[in-house]
């Protein structure tokens, strides 16, 4: 996924946890900020260390950015959103993951 789709700097990050709009399931929490300016979604992916060791943090985002890769079509192009991975995410497969995922994105309406 290119550089602009997604959430990099500290003080976007801060943006959207103020927003307080969040969706949650076991395995994931998800944070949305409506920008209707915004030509296209931004996503950011925060795996805390409570998951794992750099390998394993850096394996489940690559799993999460493959989903939500997959998913580009039907995810709503104004907000930006932040995934953040909960313990136990580390000894999913690639397809529980996107099943997680897509659960709690649809709880969140942010796809379409």
């Amino acid at each position: 996924m290119r550089k602009s789709y997604r959430v990099k700097k500290e003080k976007e990050f801060q943006e959207v946890f103020f927003k307080k709009q969040s969706c949650a399931n076991r395995r994931f929490v998800v944070y949305v900020l409506e920008k209707p300016e915004q030509q296209h979604f931004r996503v950011g992916i925060s795996v805390g260390k409570k998951i794992g060791n750099a390998v394993v943090r850096n394996s489940v985002k690559r799993k999460i950015r493959a989903t939500v890769y997959q998913l580009k079509a039907s995810i709503h192009p104004t907000c930006d959103f932040i995934i953040i991975a909960r313990p136990g995410v580390e000894k999913l497969t690639s397809k529980e993951i996107q099943t997680n995922l897509e659960h709690v994105l649809k709880l969140a309406n942010i796809l379409e």
